[in-house]
């Protein structure tokens, strides 16, 4: 018997493996609030009540990547305590809205798994679902991760078996749509125009704001998120590995790029699916972050009131404007970009039409 902690590594993984991750979660407007302290978040829905009830919802929803921030930290202790880096991200659907008040729990299924050919590591794919008190589904993704081998060297029984065949988006007629009363008079609450027919297949917009990530912004995001992995918070272990310094969660990275996207995006209603996204460079603390979009798609979905674009948002550090950003040739496998890149991140938004009035 050991009451030692020490986390699963890769050799712990078989493909079919199941893992009811601990602890639930009730979520609050305080999370709220200090989500937006730590994110800047501007979001009309997540931000105030008044604006969504308008819309026909109960109450202003949680921020979605706030939500995914936490189903993926209470992930940490059986996945990634012994990751060497969080590789990817694909078919990530928000299922349902949550709000002030909803527990959360997390359960997590073994893929696939695939050893390295350095013999020191291996690539787990799993696939985590968060659920609310009424054990219905909220978020469900799938994500790859690096893992240390406890024995470096020794050939591992869970290398072989089938990797898992990934769809590269998360097709329109699989969005979980709500019902919007009126989604168009979010516009009066930003005092933005822009709706889903003013955007244009392969537009990009160069977002104007820049966040620096400070010490404290980083490790306090974590700390929110309830994620336990090492790299964010041992100093002293981190001092002896190759990056000699403490990394900011990309978790944390992806809620900062969506904040900054807001100014070009204001009457966006809420994250629908995350197609695919990768951290292409570590961010450390006093890296200043900016952003690009790029409209990839755009889906009419029929007779609803509200239309999604397919976006690739793109961000970088350490760059004096965000129209520096290169954006690699749509269908490039293997994108290479510069060392300033950290996050490329191919996801869906909800986005209103113009109303039938308006198109008299």
């Amino acid at each position: 018997m050991t009451k030692n902690r020490v986390g699963n590594f890769f050799e712990d993984f078989r493909t079919g493996q199941s893992f009811k991750h601990g602890v639930p979660r009730t979520l609050s407007d305080g999370d709220r609030a200090l989500y937006i302290g730590l994110t800047g978040s501007r979001s009309a829905l997540s931000t105030a009540a008044p604006t969504a009830m308008s819309l026909g919802m109960p109450g202003a929803p949680l921020e979605d990547l706030l939500v995914f921030n936490v189903v993926f930290g209470k992930s940490v202790p059986d996945l990634s305590t012994n990751a060497v880096a969080n590789l990817g991200y694909a078919d990530m659907r928000f299922v349902a809205p949550v709000f002030a008040g909803d527990t959360i729990s997390v359960e997590s299924e073994v893929l696939g798994v695939k050893e390295n050919s350095n013999g020191r590591s291996g690539v787990v794919y799993v696939r985590s679902i968060g659920r609310n008190q009424r054990s219905e589904p909220v978020l469900s993704y799938v994500r790859w991760v690096m893992i240390h081998k406890r024995d470096p060297g020794t050939k591992s029984p869970s290398n072989g078996g089938e990797l898992p065949q990934l769809p590269n988006h998360v097709d329109a007629a699989q969005l979980s749509v709500p019902t919007f009363m009126h989604p168009e008079s979010v516009a009066h609450a930003t005092a933005c125009n822009d709706l889903w027919e003013n955007y244009s297949v392969d537009e990009r917009i160069v977002h104007p704001g820049a966040m620096t990530i400070n010490d404290s912004d980083h490790s306090i995001a974590a700390r929110l998120y309830q994620n336990t992995a090492r790299p964010h918070f041992d100093a002293r272990t981190m001092a002896s590995q190759p990056a000699g310094q403490r990394l900011v969660y990309g978790g944390h990275v992806m809620s900062v790029c969506r904040s900054l996207s807001y100014d070009g995006l204001e009457n966006g209603l809420g994250i629908a699916a995350i197609n695919g996204g990768s951290h292409v460079n570590p961010v450390f603390a006093g890296d200043t972050i900016r952003c690009a979009t790029q409209v990839l798609e755009s889906y009419e979905l029929g007779e609803s009131a509200v239309g999604a674009l397919r976006l690739r948002m793109i961000g970088a550090k350490n760059i004096d404007s965000a129209s520096e950003i290169v954006f690699p040739p749509r269908g490039t496998s293997r994108p290479e970009h510069s060392k300033q890149v950290v996050l490329d991140l191919d996801y869906t938004v909800l986005i209103p039409k113009q109303s039938k009035g308006d198109h008299k």
